[in-house]
């Protein structure tokens, strides 16, 4: 990403990031407005099932090869991108480079990008700010990535948690997605 196409609001220009050949629909220009979110949603569904699975079998080899197949994928990417720009609450809120994804073709630009991978990619450091701690008048430090680190990590989280999710004590319910403590309550009789 280059810092010299931040408009004066913050917003990304749609110049910012080149596009290249990724992996997908041969001579398919994407168009972000057009994208079937919901089949994009059942592919990762599926690859994260298969590696679900194929990690509850031990087959570690299995593992390692479905994981590079997500990391590469155009359906993840694209999930990875609509998460990190459309959904999370943080979305509008920039990093150091004081960079926010707005436009379509951004979006588009940066799913390319992140597909194909960034190369030689050095992550930049995180925003500090300080929020106010709950209960309490004292503050705690809050890093906030920029964007393209962002979505890079959410491409690894979709390729390393469904492996570790296999792994996992089933009554462990301690910072993970899907469980929370009321969960353990009720399993333990007390809810």
């Amino acid at each position: 990403m280059d810092a010299k196409t931040v408009e004066a609001g913050g917003a990304v220009q749609p110049d910012t990031f080149a596009i290249g050949a990724v992996n997908g629909p041969e001579g398919d220009g994407l168009d972000w407005d057009a994208v079937d979110w919901r089949q994009v949603e059942d592919d990762v569904r599926r690859l994260r099932q298969r590696i679900f699975t194929a990690s509850q079998t031990g087959d570690l080899k299995k593992v390692r090869n479905l994981q590079k197949l997500m990391l590469r994928s155009r359906a993840n990417a694209l999930l990875s991108v609509r998460r990190v720009t459309e959904v999370n609450a943080g979305r509008k809120t920039a990093g150091v480079d004081g960079q926010v994804v707005l436009h379509s073709q951004v979006k588009t630009e940066l799913t390319a990008w992140v597909q194909r991978g960034p190369g030689s990619w050095t992550p930049k450091p995180v925003k500090r700010v300080w929020i106010p701690k709950r209960g309490s008048g004292k503050q705690r430090p809050l890093g906030i990535p920029v964007i393209a680190d962002r979505c890079l990590q959410a491409m690894a989280v979709s390729a390393l948690e469904p492996e570790w999710e296999a792994r996992f004590e089933p009554r462990s319910y301690g910072f993970r997605g899907h469980s929370r403590r009321r969960d353990g309550w009720l399993r333990a009789g007390a809810g």
